[in-house]
Protein backbone atom coordinates (compact mmCIF):
# COMPACT_ATOMS: atom_id res chain seq x y z
CA UNK A 1 0.00 0.00 0.00
CA UNK A 2 1.98 3.54 -0.82
CA UNK A 3 1.99 5.71 1.73
CA UNK A 4 -0.33 8.33 2.81
CA UNK A 5 0.22 11.55 1.69
CA UNK A 6 -1.20 14.46 3.44
CA UNK A 7 -2.91 16.66 1.49
CA UNK A 8 -1.53 20.15 0.64
CA UNK A 9 -3.61 23.38 -0.22
CA UNK A 10 -2.82 24.92 -3.62
CA UNK A 11 0.29 26.70 -4.42
CA UNK A 12 -1.54 30.06 -4.77
CA UNK A 13 -3.92 29.62 -1.31
CA UNK A 14 -0.78 28.57 0.92
CA UNK A 15 1.19 31.93 -0.82
CA UNK A 16 -1.55 34.14 -0.22
CA UNK A 17 -1.54 33.03 3.95
CA UNK A 18 2.05 33.44 3.56
CA UNK A 19 2.01 36.67 2.43
CA UNK A 20 -1.47 37.28 5.36
CA UNK A 21 1.01 37.19 8.06
CA UNK A 22 3.96 39.08 7.34
CA UNK A 23 4.35 42.66 8.29
CA UNK A 24 6.63 44.27 5.79
CA UNK A 25 7.76 48.13 5.22
CA UNK A 26 9.88 49.96 2.30
CA UNK A 27 11.45 52.79 1.69
CA UNK A 28 10.27 56.72 0.54
CA UNK A 29 7.09 58.27 0.93
CA UNK A 30 5.04 56.87 -1.82
CA UNK A 31 4.01 53.08 -1.98
CA UNK A 32 6.01 51.09 -4.38
CA UNK A 33 4.45 48.88 -7.32
CA UNK A 34 5.87 45.53 -6.04
CA UNK A 35 4.29 46.76 -2.58
CA UNK A 36 0.75 47.17 -4.27
CA UNK A 37 0.89 44.12 -5.78
CA UNK A 38 1.60 42.03 -3.54
CA UNK A 39 -1.42 43.51 -1.37
CA UNK A 40 -3.00 42.31 -4.78
CA UNK A 41 -1.94 38.64 -3.79
CA UNK A 42 -2.90 38.61 -0.07
CA UNK A 43 -0.44 40.88 1.75
CA UNK A 44 -2.35 41.80 4.49
CA UNK A 45 -0.19 44.66 6.55
CA UNK A 46 2.17 47.53 5.45
CA UNK A 47 4.52 48.98 8.20
CA UNK A 48 5.80 52.44 8.26
CA UNK A 49 8.59 53.97 9.83
CA UNK A 50 10.25 57.44 9.65
CA UNK A 51 11.43 57.23 6.61
CA UNK A 52 7.93 56.95 4.89
CA UNK A 53 6.31 60.23 6.73
CA UNK A 54 6.80 63.39 5.95
CA UNK A 55 3.90 65.37 6.41
CA UNK A 56 0.28 64.21 7.51
CA UNK A 57 -1.05 65.06 4.08
CA UNK A 58 1.52 63.11 2.75
CA UNK A 59 0.78 59.97 5.04
CA UNK A 60 -3.00 60.41 4.27
CA UNK A 61 -2.27 59.84 0.88
CA UNK A 62 -0.02 57.12 1.33
CA UNK A 63 -2.32 55.11 3.20
CA UNK A 64 -4.88 55.99 1.01
CA UNK A 65 -3.30 54.88 -2.05
CA UNK A 66 -3.09 51.27 0.20
CA UNK A 67 -6.50 51.35 0.96
CA UNK A 68 -7.61 51.65 -2.44
CA UNK A 69 -5.64 48.41 -3.26
CA UNK A 70 -7.28 46.68 -0.66
CA UNK A 71 -10.04 48.08 0.94
CA UNK A 72 -9.36 46.19 5.02
CA UNK A 73 -5.21 46.73 4.95
CA UNK A 74 -3.42 46.69 8.39
CA UNK A 75 -1.59 49.84 8.02
CA UNK A 76 1.04 49.68 11.37
CA UNK A 77 3.18 52.38 13.21
CA UNK A 78 5.75 52.11 16.44
CA UNK A 79 3.94 54.75 17.76
CA UNK A 80 4.74 55.29 21.32
CA UNK A 81 4.95 58.92 21.62
CA UNK A 82 7.61 60.20 23.88
CA UNK A 83 10.66 59.13 22.84
CA UNK A 84 9.58 56.82 19.93
CA UNK A 85 7.87 58.62 17.35
CA UNK A 86 7.23 58.04 13.53
CA UNK A 87 4.22 60.45 13.07
CA UNK A 88 7.06 63.57 14.28
CA UNK A 89 9.88 61.83 13.55
CA UNK A 90 11.88 65.32 12.77
CA UNK A 91 10.81 67.17 15.51
CA UNK A 92 9.29 65.51 18.45
CA UNK A 93 6.24 64.23 19.57
CA UNK A 94 3.65 66.20 21.31
CA UNK A 95 3.23 63.48 23.75
CA UNK A 96 5.11 62.51 26.56
CA UNK A 97 6.11 58.93 26.71
CA UNK A 98 5.17 55.95 29.25
CA UNK A 99 7.40 56.97 32.00
CA UNK A 100 5.86 60.40 32.10
CA UNK A 101 2.59 59.30 32.51
CA UNK A 102 3.69 57.08 35.04
CA UNK A 103 4.94 59.83 36.80
CA UNK A 104 1.67 61.69 37.01
CA UNK A 105 0.03 57.87 37.57
CA UNK A 106 -3.67 59.28 36.37
CA UNK A 107 -4.89 56.47 34.39
CA UNK A 108 -7.96 59.21 32.84
CA UNK A 109 -4.77 61.06 31.91
CA UNK A 110 -3.25 58.27 30.24
CA UNK A 111 -6.35 56.80 28.73
CA UNK A 112 -7.40 60.68 27.33
CA UNK A 113 -3.81 61.01 25.61
CA UNK A 114 -3.77 57.25 24.00
CA UNK A 115 -7.00 58.21 22.49
CA UNK A 116 -5.46 61.93 21.11
CA UNK A 117 -2.75 59.66 19.66
CA UNK A 118 -5.25 56.64 18.42
CA UNK A 119 -6.89 59.91 16.90
CA UNK A 120 -4.23 61.48 14.94
CA UNK A 121 -3.09 58.22 13.76
CA UNK A 122 -6.53 57.53 12.38
CA UNK A 123 -6.65 60.66 11.03
CA UNK A 124 -4.02 59.75 8.95
CA UNK A 125 -5.08 56.11 7.66
CA UNK A 126 -2.99 54.34 10.73
CA UNK A 127 -5.23 51.61 12.07
CA UNK A 128 -2.37 49.38 13.71
CA UNK A 129 0.10 50.65 16.35
CA UNK A 130 2.89 48.66 17.83
CA UNK A 131 2.24 50.27 21.46
CA UNK A 132 1.75 50.24 24.35
CA UNK A 133 5.47 49.08 26.05
CA UNK A 134 3.96 47.21 29.27
CA UNK A 135 7.12 46.48 30.31
CA UNK A 136 8.61 46.79 34.12
CA UNK A 137 11.30 48.60 34.14
CA UNK A 138 12.84 47.09 36.99
CA UNK A 139 16.74 46.92 35.79
CA UNK A 140 17.55 50.76 36.19
CA UNK A 141 20.82 49.33 33.61
CA UNK A 142 17.93 48.83 30.78
CA UNK A 143 19.34 50.22 27.78
CA UNK A 144 16.64 50.05 25.56
CA UNK A 145 13.51 49.71 27.71
CA UNK A 146 13.69 53.20 30.09
CA UNK A 147 11.35 56.10 29.66
CA UNK A 148 9.65 53.68 27.37
CA UNK A 149 8.28 51.91 30.17
CA UNK A 150 5.39 53.40 32.86
CA UNK A 151 7.78 52.40 35.62
CA UNK A 152 9.17 50.17 37.91
CA UNK A 153 6.29 48.93 39.89
CA UNK A 154 4.16 46.06 38.34
CA UNK A 155 0.64 47.35 39.09
CA UNK A 156 1.35 51.13 38.27
CA UNK A 157 2.49 49.73 34.65
CA UNK A 158 -0.63 47.51 34.43
CA UNK A 159 -3.11 50.06 35.48
CA UNK A 160 -1.47 52.10 32.59
CA UNK A 161 -1.38 49.83 30.48
CA UNK A 162 -5.01 48.77 30.25
CA UNK A 163 -5.97 52.85 30.40
CA UNK A 164 -3.47 53.21 27.24
CA UNK A 165 -5.16 50.30 25.21
CA UNK A 166 -8.56 51.36 26.23
CA UNK A 167 -7.61 54.93 24.83
CA UNK A 168 -6.23 53.85 21.71
CA UNK A 169 -8.51 51.18 20.61
CA UNK A 170 -11.59 54.35 21.47
CA UNK A 171 -10.29 55.67 18.93
CA UNK A 172 -10.10 52.35 16.51
CA UNK A 173 -6.95 51.93 16.32
CA UNK A 174 -5.50 48.55 17.49
CA UNK A 175 -3.12 48.19 20.18
CA UNK A 176 0.09 45.45 20.21
CA UNK A 177 1.08 45.81 23.68
CA UNK A 178 4.75 44.76 24.05
CA UNK A 179 7.21 43.24 24.57
CA UNK A 180 5.55 39.71 26.14
CA UNK A 181 6.69 38.43 28.53
CA UNK A 182 8.72 41.28 29.32
CA UNK A 183 11.43 43.08 28.52
CA UNK A 184 12.21 45.14 31.55
CA UNK A 185 14.78 43.07 33.25
CA UNK A 186 17.49 43.32 30.73
CA UNK A 187 20.57 45.00 30.63
CA UNK A 188 20.83 44.10 26.84
CA UNK A 189 19.27 45.25 24.34
CA UNK A 190 17.42 42.63 21.43
CA UNK A 191 18.31 44.95 18.63
CA UNK A 192 22.13 43.68 19.43
CA UNK A 193 22.17 41.11 20.86
CA UNK A 194 20.06 37.87 22.79
CA UNK A 195 19.38 39.08 26.54
CA UNK A 196 18.42 36.80 29.27
CA UNK A 197 16.68 37.07 32.16
CA UNK A 198 17.22 34.78 34.88
CA UNK A 199 14.02 35.30 37.09
CA UNK A 200 12.12 32.50 37.70
CA UNK A 201 8.16 31.45 36.95
CA UNK A 202 7.12 32.81 40.80
CA UNK A 203 8.41 36.40 39.63
CA UNK A 204 7.49 36.07 36.14
CA UNK A 205 3.83 36.04 37.06
CA UNK A 206 4.53 38.29 40.30
CA UNK A 207 5.94 41.59 37.83
CA UNK A 208 6.79 40.73 34.14
CA UNK A 209 3.46 39.61 33.23
CA UNK A 210 1.61 41.80 35.62
CA UNK A 211 0.68 44.34 33.04
CA UNK A 212 0.34 42.00 30.43
CA UNK A 213 -2.55 40.28 31.69
CA UNK A 214 -4.10 43.64 32.37
CA UNK A 215 -3.79 44.46 28.89
CA UNK A 216 -5.81 40.93 28.11
CA UNK A 217 -8.50 42.11 30.31
CA UNK A 218 -8.19 45.69 28.43
CA UNK A 219 -9.06 43.81 25.12
CA UNK A 220 -5.98 44.57 23.05
CA UNK A 221 -6.20 43.24 19.92
CA UNK A 222 -2.64 41.98 19.78
CA UNK A 223 0.40 41.37 21.66
CA UNK A 224 4.43 41.31 20.64
CA UNK A 225 6.61 38.53 21.42
CA UNK A 226 9.85 39.55 22.65
CA UNK A 227 13.56 38.34 21.18
CA UNK A 228 14.38 37.52 25.01
CA UNK A 229 15.97 33.84 26.55
CA UNK A 230 13.51 32.97 29.57
CA UNK A 231 15.19 29.75 30.89
CA UNK A 232 12.02 29.89 33.67
CA UNK A 233 10.04 29.12 30.56
CA UNK A 234 12.18 27.90 27.78
CA UNK A 235 16.09 26.82 27.83
CA UNK A 236 16.57 26.94 24.41
CA UNK A 237 14.63 29.39 22.54
CA UNK A 238 13.93 33.19 23.15
CA UNK A 239 9.92 34.19 23.80
CA UNK A 240 9.54 34.70 19.84
CA UNK A 241 10.19 31.41 18.82
CA UNK A 242 8.92 29.32 22.12
CA UNK A 243 6.07 27.34 21.89
CA UNK A 244 6.31 27.44 26.15
CA UNK A 245 6.19 31.09 25.92
CA UNK A 246 3.48 32.25 23.03
CA UNK A 247 1.34 28.84 23.12
CA UNK A 248 1.74 27.70 26.94
CA UNK A 249 1.83 30.86 28.75
CA UNK A 250 0.23 34.01 26.70
CA UNK A 251 -2.52 31.25 25.22
CA UNK A 252 -2.76 28.84 27.72
CA UNK A 253 -6.19 29.58 29.96
CA UNK A 254 -6.20 31.45 32.63
CA UNK A 255 -7.16 28.11 35.05
CA UNK A 256 -3.84 26.99 33.65
CA UNK A 257 -1.75 29.75 34.79
CA UNK A 258 -1.85 31.06 31.41
CA UNK A 259 -3.20 34.60 29.72
CA UNK A 260 -5.85 33.38 27.76
CA UNK A 261 -5.17 35.76 25.08
CA UNK A 262 -6.99 35.36 22.18
CA UNK A 263 -5.97 38.10 19.29
CA UNK A 264 -3.19 38.17 17.33
CA UNK A 265 0.77 37.48 18.16
CA UNK A 266 3.01 39.55 16.21
CA UNK A 267 6.80 38.76 16.41
CA UNK A 268 9.26 41.82 17.50
CA UNK A 269 11.21 42.89 14.48
CA UNK A 270 12.76 39.65 13.03
CA UNK A 271 15.85 41.49 11.71
CA UNK A 272 16.79 42.43 14.68
CA UNK A 273 20.44 40.64 15.78
CA UNK A 274 18.62 38.63 18.56
CA UNK A 275 16.88 36.25 16.17
CA UNK A 276 18.85 37.55 13.03
CA UNK A 277 22.20 36.32 14.03
CA UNK A 278 21.37 32.96 15.89
CA UNK A 279 18.69 31.46 13.31
CA UNK A 280 18.74 33.83 10.24
CA UNK A 281 15.35 35.56 9.08
CA UNK A 282 14.14 32.66 7.35
CA UNK A 283 14.52 30.25 9.72
CA UNK A 284 13.42 32.22 12.48
CA UNK A 285 10.00 33.17 10.72
CA UNK A 286 9.20 29.64 10.20
CA UNK A 287 9.78 28.44 13.98
CA UNK A 288 7.91 32.02 15.14
CA UNK A 289 4.95 30.59 13.51
CA UNK A 290 5.31 27.44 14.25
CA UNK A 291 5.43 28.57 18.41
CA UNK A 292 2.23 30.51 17.60
CA UNK A 293 3.58 33.50 16.43
CA UNK A 294 0.30 35.01 13.89
CA UNK A 295 2.28 37.51 12.18
CA UNK A 296 5.93 38.61 10.91
CA UNK A 297 7.67 42.05 11.70
CA UNK A 298 10.10 42.79 9.34
CA UNK A 299 11.52 46.01 7.45
CA UNK A 300 12.72 48.13 9.86
CA UNK A 301 15.94 47.70 8.65
CA UNK A 302 15.42 45.19 5.78
CA UNK A 303 13.06 47.15 3.51
CA UNK A 304 11.89 45.80 0.18
CA UNK A 305 10.37 43.46 -2.47
CA UNK A 306 13.53 40.51 -1.84
CA UNK A 307 12.74 40.21 2.29
CA UNK A 308 8.77 39.78 1.36
CA UNK A 309 9.70 36.88 -1.28
CA UNK A 310 12.21 35.15 0.84
CA UNK A 311 9.78 34.74 3.33
CA UNK A 312 6.80 34.03 1.57
CA UNK A 313 9.13 31.26 0.29
CA UNK A 314 10.48 29.88 3.30
CA UNK A 315 6.79 29.56 4.57
CA UNK A 316 5.30 28.10 1.74
CA UNK A 317 8.35 25.51 1.74
CA UNK A 318 8.20 24.99 4.94
CA UNK A 319 4.57 24.04 4.83
CA UNK A 320 5.13 22.14 1.83
CA UNK A 321 8.30 20.05 3.99
CA UNK A 322 6.34 19.22 7.13
CA UNK A 323 8.21 21.83 9.02
CA UNK A 324 5.30 24.10 9.05
CA UNK A 325 1.46 22.45 10.07
CA UNK A 326 -0.36 24.42 7.12
CA UNK A 327 -3.52 24.55 9.90
CA UNK A 328 -0.82 26.65 11.87
CA UNK A 329 -0.41 28.86 8.77
CA UNK A 330 -3.80 29.18 7.93
CA UNK A 331 -4.99 30.17 11.56
CA UNK A 332 -2.52 32.67 11.41
CA UNK A 333 -3.22 34.42 8.34
CA UNK A 334 -7.36 34.34 9.35
CA UNK A 335 -6.20 36.11 12.72
CA UNK A 336 -4.56 38.56 10.94
CA UNK A 337 -7.69 39.35 8.32
CA UNK A 338 -9.82 39.28 11.14
CA UNK A 339 -7.87 41.92 13.03
CA UNK A 340 -7.99 43.74 9.73
CA UNK A 341 -11.56 43.66 9.55
CA UNK A 342 -11.99 45.12 13.11
CA UNK A 343 -10.08 47.54 12.26
CA UNK A 344 -12.52 48.51 8.93
CA UNK A 345 -15.53 48.12 11.26
CA UNK A 346 -14.22 49.90 14.02
CA UNK A 347 -14.76 53.54 12.12
CA UNK A 348 -10.76 54.83 13.00
CA UNK A 349 -10.85 58.00 14.39
CA UNK A 350 -15.06 58.48 14.23
CA UNK A 351 -16.47 60.32 17.32
CA UNK A 352 -13.18 60.74 18.73
CA UNK A 353 -13.64 64.64 19.84
CA UNK A 354 -9.93 66.42 19.53
CA UNK A 355 -8.02 67.11 22.15
CA UNK A 356 -5.18 69.04 20.91
CA UNK A 357 -3.43 70.35 24.59
CA UNK A 358 -3.19 66.87 25.86
CA UNK A 359 0.11 65.92 25.60
CA UNK A 360 1.66 69.19 26.74
CA UNK A 361 -0.73 69.30 29.58
CA UNK A 362 0.76 65.92 30.89
CA UNK A 363 4.08 66.49 29.88
CA UNK A 364 3.52 69.86 32.52
CA UNK A 365 2.04 67.90 34.90
CA UNK A 366 5.13 65.04 34.94
CA UNK A 367 7.73 67.65 35.40
CA UNK A 368 9.29 67.44 38.87
CA UNK A 369 11.21 70.09 40.67
CA UNK A 370 14.24 69.55 43.10
CA UNK A 371 15.38 72.84 44.32
CA UNK A 372 19.30 72.47 45.23
CA UNK A 373 21.59 74.15 47.59
CA UNK A 374 22.55 77.39 45.88
CA UNK A 375 19.50 79.84 45.07
CA UNK A 376 17.93 79.75 41.74
CA UNK A 377 16.51 82.74 39.88
CA UNK A 378 14.28 82.19 36.29
CA UNK A 379 16.13 82.60 33.49
CA UNK A 380 15.51 85.76 31.58
CA UNK A 381 17.98 86.04 29.43
CA UNK A 382 19.70 83.91 26.66
CA UNK A 383 21.44 81.69 27.97
CA UNK A 384 23.46 78.38 27.12
CA UNK A 385 22.31 74.97 26.71
CA UNK A 386 25.07 72.15 27.56
CA UNK A 387 23.72 68.55 25.77
CA UNK A 388 25.07 65.50 27.52
CA UNK A 389 24.04 63.54 24.64
CA UNK A 390 24.36 59.28 24.75
CA UNK A 391 24.49 57.33 21.75
CA UNK A 392 20.82 56.61 20.69
CA UNK A 393 19.46 53.26 20.99
CA UNK A 394 18.48 51.93 17.62
CA UNK A 395 14.47 51.85 18.97
CA UNK A 396 14.22 56.09 19.46
CA UNK A 397 16.72 56.21 16.47
CA UNK A 398 19.68 59.94 16.03
CA UNK A 399 16.95 61.84 13.75
CA UNK A 400 14.89 62.67 16.06
CA UNK A 401 15.59 66.08 18.36
CA UNK A 402 15.40 65.90 21.70
CA UNK A 403 16.64 68.15 24.65
CA UNK A 404 15.70 71.66 25.87
CA UNK A 405 17.57 74.13 23.63
CA UNK A 406 15.01 74.73 20.48
CA UNK A 407 12.00 75.15 23.22
CA UNK A 408 14.28 77.68 25.46
CA UNK A 409 15.29 79.55 22.63
CA UNK A 410 11.85 80.32 21.68
CA UNK A 411 11.37 81.51 25.00
CA UNK A 412 14.99 83.26 25.46
CA UNK A 413 15.99 84.18 21.92
CA UNK A 414 19.98 84.11 21.08
CA UNK A 415 19.33 81.14 23.34
CA UNK A 416 22.26 78.64 21.74
CA UNK A 417 23.72 74.74 22.57
CA UNK A 418 26.50 72.69 22.47
CA UNK A 419 26.34 69.12 22.38
CA UNK A 420 28.80 66.92 24.33
CA UNK A 421 29.16 63.30 23.67
CA UNK A 422 31.14 60.37 24.90
CA UNK A 423 33.93 60.28 22.57
CA UNK A 424 34.76 63.96 23.39
CA UNK A 425 34.67 63.14 26.78
CA UNK A 426 36.82 60.02 26.96
CA UNK A 427 39.29 62.09 24.11
CA UNK A 428 39.83 65.42 26.35
CA UNK A 429 39.01 63.90 29.66
CA UNK A 430 35.89 65.88 32.12
CA UNK A 431 38.19 68.67 33.13
CA UNK A 432 38.84 69.58 29.18
CA UNK A 433 35.73 69.29 27.91
CA UNK A 434 34.23 71.80 30.99
CA UNK A 435 36.87 74.18 30.18
CA UNK A 436 35.36 74.05 26.56
CA UNK A 437 32.06 74.15 27.49
CA UNK A 438 32.94 77.41 29.84
CA UNK A 439 34.37 78.86 26.62
CA UNK A 440 31.47 78.40 24.51
CA UNK A 441 29.06 79.56 27.11
CA UNK A 442 30.93 82.87 27.81
CA UNK A 443 29.48 84.17 30.70
CA UNK A 444 26.02 83.19 30.17
CA UNK A 445 24.10 81.18 32.80
CA UNK A 446 24.06 77.08 31.92
CA UNK A 447 21.84 74.59 31.32
CA UNK A 448 23.06 71.14 31.73
CA UNK A 449 20.77 68.56 30.11
CA UNK A 450 21.52 65.27 30.80
CA UNK A 451 19.86 62.12 29.91
CA UNK A 452 20.18 58.66 32.19
CA UNK A 453 23.34 60.13 33.85
CA UNK A 454 23.05 57.10 36.47
CA UNK A 455 24.12 54.81 33.55
CA UNK A 456 26.52 56.73 32.36
CA UNK A 457 29.65 57.73 33.98
CA UNK A 458 31.17 59.92 31.74
CA UNK A 459 28.22 62.10 32.20
CA UNK A 460 28.14 62.23 35.92
CA UNK A 461 31.88 62.91 36.23
CA UNK A 462 31.33 65.73 33.14
CA UNK A 463 28.46 66.75 35.19
CA UNK A 464 30.54 66.82 38.56
CA UNK A 465 33.26 69.16 37.01
CA UNK A 466 30.59 71.53 35.76
CA UNK A 467 28.86 71.60 38.68
CA UNK A 468 31.84 72.27 40.43
CA UNK A 469 33.19 75.37 38.29
CA UNK A 470 29.36 76.89 38.23
CA UNK A 471 27.09 75.67 40.69
CA UNK A 472 24.51 77.74 39.63
CA UNK A 473 24.13 75.56 36.69
CA UNK A 474 20.37 74.16 36.33
CA UNK A 475 19.99 70.31 35.39
CA UNK A 476 17.16 68.61 33.48
CA UNK A 477 17.43 65.11 33.68
CA UNK A 478 15.51 63.35 30.53
CA UNK A 479 16.29 59.95 31.04
CA UNK A 480 14.72 58.02 33.84
CA UNK A 481 15.64 60.08 36.85
CA UNK A 482 17.43 57.38 39.31
CA UNK A 483 20.55 59.31 39.58
CA UNK A 484 19.70 61.75 43.20
CA UNK A 485 18.70 65.07 41.88
CA UNK A 486 21.91 67.79 41.36
CA UNK A 487 21.97 71.39 40.70
CA UNK A 488 20.78 74.81 41.86
CA UNK A 489 17.48 73.48 40.20
CA UNK A 490 16.98 69.88 39.13
CA UNK A 491 14.55 69.07 36.80
CA UNK A 492 12.92 65.72 36.17
CA UNK A 493 10.78 65.63 33.10
CA UNK A 494 10.84 61.56 32.33
CA UNK A 495 11.10 61.77 28.71
CA UNK A 496 13.09 63.63 25.88
CA UNK A 497 9.79 64.15 23.69
CA UNK A 498 9.57 67.53 22.77
CA UNK A 499 6.45 68.52 24.94
CA UNK A 500 9.12 67.52 27.93
CA UNK A 501 11.38 69.96 26.84
CA UNK A 502 8.95 73.11 26.48
CA UNK A 503 7.58 72.22 29.92
CA UNK A 504 10.91 72.02 30.92
CA UNK A 505 11.49 75.32 29.04
CA UNK A 506 8.66 77.07 30.88
CA UNK A 507 9.96 75.90 34.69
CA UNK A 508 13.60 77.20 33.62
CA UNK A 509 11.96 80.85 32.91
CA UNK A 510 9.46 81.50 35.70
CA UNK A 511 6.36 80.66 33.62
CA UNK A 512 4.85 77.30 35.10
Amino acid sequence: MPPLVRPVRPTDTLTRDALAVLQPGFTGTTAPDWLLRRLDEGLTTVGLFGRNVANPGQLAALTGRLRREREDVLVAVDEEGGDVTRLEVRGGSSFPGNHALGAVDDPALTRAVARELGRRLAECGITLNWAPSADVNSNPDNPVIGVRSFGADPHLVARHTAAYVEGLQSAGVAACTKHFPGHGDTAVDSHLDLPRIAADLATLQERELVPFRAAVAAGTRAVMSAHILLPALDGDRPATLSPAALHGLLRAPAAEGGLGFDGLIVTDGMEMQAIAATYGIERGSVLALAAGADAICVGGGLADEDIVLRLRDALVTAVRDGELPEERLADAAERVRALARWTRDAGAGEGAAPAPGIGLTAARRALRRTAGGQPYAPLTAAAYVAAFTPLANIAVGDETPWGVAAELARLLPGTDTGTYSADAAAAAGAPALVEDLLTAAAGRRIVAVVRDVHRHPWMADALAALLAARPGTAVVEMGVPQAPPRGALHLATHGAARVCGRAAAEALTGRL
